[in-house]
């Protein structure tokens, strides 16, 4: 099952700093983290990178995952 690392702004929805679930790909792990924690990806918002295992990747939803993958959730850094 992948890990996640849940994002600070989110663990007081999972109640934890890491949660793990079983899915193919992150759009099924999304899927599974709303199901699981409603409200999730509406608190996520639409605009986050994903690193799997430190890769980075900008549109990750059909990035395959492996059983032991670590998913790690980006939100956008505001600069100015």
């Amino acid at each position: 099952m992948a890990v996640v690392v849940v994002p600070t702004g989110l663990r007081a929805l999972t109640g934890a700093e890491r949660v793990t679930l079983a899915a193919p790909n992150v759009l099924g792990l999304l899927r599974a983290l709303e199901v699981r924690f409603p409200g999730f990806g509406e608190t996520l918002g639409a605009r986050f990178a994903v690193a799997i295992d430190g890769d980075i990747h900008g549109n990750a939803d059909y990035e395959p995952l492996e059983d032991d993958s670590e998913v790690t959730f980006l939100p956008p850094i505001a600069g100015g």
